[in-house]
């Protein structure tokens, strides 16, 4: 096994274990503390970011497996789950209309996304980063909605990690650099940590 290899699966190991501690943490913390509208945003996120890493590890450390194009299908679908489910705990505590129209819009994207990546994949292989990006930053279009309903630290929080997501798309690409993967799995740990930070907020600060 190649130090590289070892280095990505040290990250994926840490990111499932801190991933799994953080969700229990925070639905625990949204049960005892959270407003009654407040738990199935949460379960949402959660869902997502937990399907993320997991099939992530999942793909990373079985990509030599007789079922490796599934993982590898499985690993891209799930972060269109992981974006709209970070999002969700979010666009719900926007105005009633933004709320319902943002978040419905957001996951109906990434529905499609999903059932692409699973069903028919190469039909969007060359534009998924586009996609993932897009919907990264979708939040955007609703920028007045979103300085009205959050504070700036959460806002803030919610910037850097999107920025730190985008930053890590560079060594995504960058197939020749070493420790490549490790690197760019790296960046997707932060930046889902930071937004984790911001997530527990809405909670712990409510």
């Amino acid at each position: 096994m190649t130090r590289e290899l070892i280095a990505d699966r040290v990250v994926h190991v840490v990111g499932i274990g801190l991933g799994v501690a953080g969700a229990i943490a925070l639905v625990l913390v949204t049960a005892i503390d959270g407003g009654p509208d407040d738990l199935a945003p949460i379960l949402i996120y959660a869902f997502g970011l937990l399907a993320m890493l997991g099939c992530s590890a999942a793909y990373n450390v079985f990509r030599t497996s007789g079922r490796s194009d599934w993982l590898r299908r499985f690993d891209h679908a799930a972060i269109f789950a992981m974006i709209a489910g970070t999002y969700t705990p979010f666009t719900t505590r926007l105005v009633s209309g933004w709320a319902s129209g943002l978040t419905a819009v957001i996951w109906a994207i990434a529905a499609v996304g999903i059932a692409l990546k699973l069903w028919q994949p190469r039909r969007i292989e060359a534009i998924s980063i586009v996609l993932y990006l897009a919907l990264g930053w979708i939040g955007l279009a609703a920028v007045g909605p979103f300085l009205a309903a959050l504070d700036g630290r959460t806002l803030a929080l919610l910037a850097l990690g999107g920025i730190v997501y985008t930053a890590g798309v560079v060594f995504h690409l960058w197939q020749r650099l070493p420790y490549q993967n490790a690197i760019w799995h790296g960046f997707v740990l932060v930046a889902a940590s930071v937004h984790y930070v911001a997530v527990m907020g809405l909670i712990v600060g409510a």
